[in-house]
């Protein structure tokens, strides 16, 4: 299989078309090589407009809605991020690539070694995986100036958007099939917050964020 020319009509006819017209968020899903993160047996749909099986229920996001992210996102180089759900690592390594230090956290042990080591043989160096409980986070490492999960949720539970920075945004889709948005909740005072909806969309639930867990704040 050609993966540049995969790579290029993935850009081109699945990115693009979903307003990602960012040319730094273009240029990096260029560099970091999807293909090296999703597994070997789903190799040749790397670029494929769907949610690729990790196995045990999961998924890896769709490429549009993580290119999507990065371009909404619009993280810095001094940024500290956390991520919930890590997967395969890829959305991690597209952070880590364009951030100061990513922590992201897996609660299959499996899904978090096979991350560790995707990330090790990328090079990419700044990325920490976890091994835990997305739903807490982790307070011990905050603030974070970006906080992003890596999947749906019913609610956003306020022990994450505690762990926001005064000024930072967590970014997450929220709802229940076949009705879900995609929105960036900045933090604006110690107890302001400002949603914004960006996209419709429907993902996989994130494990551990069933909806009697969640509460409003």
């Amino acid at each position: 299989m050609n993966f540049e020319k995969a790579r290029f009509n993935m850009i081109e006819q699945q990115i693009r078309p979903w307003d990602v017209l960012d040319t730094s968020v273009l240029d990096l899903l260029a560099v970091v090589k999807r293909e090296d993160f999703v597994p070997a047996a789903h190799r040749d749909m790397a670029f494929t407009d769907v949610e690729l099986p990790l196995g045990q229920g999961r998924h890896m996001l769709p490429p549009r809605v993580e290119a999507r992210w990065m371009q909404e996102l619009q993280v810095k180089r001094h940024e500290k991020v956390l991520e919930i759900g890590t997967g395969t690592g890829y959305m991690a390594a597209l952070l880590g690539y364009k951030v100061q230090h990513v922590y992201t956290i897996e609660r299959d042990p499996t899904l978090a070694a096979q991350a560790r080591e995707s990330l090790r043989r990328a090079g990419v160096l700044n990325v920490t995986v976890v091994e835990g409980d997305g739903a807490k986070g982790l307070p011990n490492e905050g603030p974070f100036d970006v906080i992003l999960l890596a999947g749906s949720v019913a609610q956003v539970p306020q022990v994450l958007l505690d762990q926001l920075k005064v000024g930072g945004r967590l970014a997450a889709i929220v709802g229940e099939e076949p009705a879900m948005t995609a929105r960036i909740i900045y933090r604006t005072g110690e107890r302001e917050f400002r949603h914004d909806i960006l996209f419709e969309t429907v993902v996989e639930r994130l494990p551990g964020f069933d909806a009697g867990s969640q509460f409003r704040f």
